[in-house]
């Protein structure tokens, strides 16, 4: 079904979101104050999250018993799903592609090159079908890493393999967790120090209040952020949009009634004097071009003006 581009004003979009940091730093306490998370502790610490900021959560064994785990009829009190931790998750998920095909692994059990393809694709299928099917909102947890690369020292997210890529593709967010004078903060910029991924005016670092016993929402806030800041771009757009239709209509609707290069010079005159949005100084002034073209005016450059004939000191448009 097509849809006007106004319509995604009623958006209510799922978010994906990749959170990265040292162990201890509270990822998980952040990832849980996603809305209605459902846990999927595959790296068993939900032990390890503050009493009061638990959730309902599942301790899949293997990938299989995930996916029996997730399921609609399971997840109805859920809007979003919280895999902690991503690097275990593939984990399993490697086990699952040796067992569905010898060739994806080796003989001590690690990922073949294949393997790690395997594994790749199926994280790319999962994720898609907590998104797009489920129709929940994704966070995941990883570990972080440094790694040195020149004399910089930059924080990775700690992955088996060839898989970082994989992991970050389908992300909308991307974010490092830090502390920064005694304050917990999370980045959604690339910078020296870390890749991170940012979207819809949500970019820098933000500060991660303390909860002190207070609510756990922000995540909550945040992507309920995100889904305003949507509107507002989509209502800006079409606002935008409004306007460059006036403006090329305004032209036309001018450069018809063309009959002289007098005319014509009004034309280029009322275009120089519009507000322009988008690309509608750019096609007005092709509107006015090809009908003086289709007229036989030509443009003098040195009197700056439309003329009748082609002289020595003209030249054509």
């Amino acid at each position: 079904m097509i849809k006007k581009a106004s319509e995604i004003i009623n958006t209510d979009k799922k978010i994906r979101l990749l959170i990265a940091g040292y162990p201890g730093i509270g990822k998980t306490t952040l990832a849980l104050s996603a809305p209605k998370p459902l846990l999927i502790d595959v790296d068993r610490g939900t032990d390890r999250v503050e009493a009061r900021y638990r959730t309902d959560f599942i301790q899949p064994d293997t990938y299989e018993e995930l996916l029996e785990d997730l399921v609609p009829l399971n997840l109805i009190d859920y809007e979003t799903l919280v895999i902690d931790t991503g690097g275990q998750l593939i984990k399993l998920m490697s086990a699952y592609v040796i067992k569905q095909n010898a060739k994806n692994g080796q003989r001590d059990g690690s990922l073949s090159l294949k393997g790690y393809g395997a594994v790749g694709r199926e994280f790319a299928r999962f994720i898609d079908y907590c998104y797009y099917q489920l129709n929940k909102h994704v966070v995941i947890v990883f570990h972080a890493k440094e790694e040195k690369d020149g004399d910089n020292t930059r924080l990775r997210i700690l992955v088996e393999g060839q898989t970082k890529d994989n992991v970050w593709q389908p992300m909308d967010l991307g974010g490092f967790m830090e502390m920064q004078n005694n304050v917990r903060t999370i980045g959604f910029t690339n910078c020296e120090r870390y890749y991170a991924k940012g979207t819809h005016g949500i970019h820098g670092v933000l500060t991660i209040p303390e909860l002190n016993g207070n609510q756990n929402g922000f995540l909550t806030n945040l992507f309920h952020q995100i889904n305003e800041n949507i509107k507002a771009e989509a209502k800006e757009a079409e606002k935008e949009k409004k306007a460059y239709q006036k403006i090329i209509n305004t032209i036309k609707e001018a450069t018809e009634a063309i009959t002289t290069p007098n005319e014509a010079m009004e034309v280029l005159d009322l275009i120089n004097n519009q507000k322009h949005v988008l690309t509608s100084e750019k096609e007005s002034k092709s509107i006015l071009f090809d009908k003086t073209k289709e007229l036989g005016f030509k443009w003098n450059k040195l009197k700056g003006e439309f003329v009748n004939e082609v002289s020595d000191d003209t030249k054509s448009a």
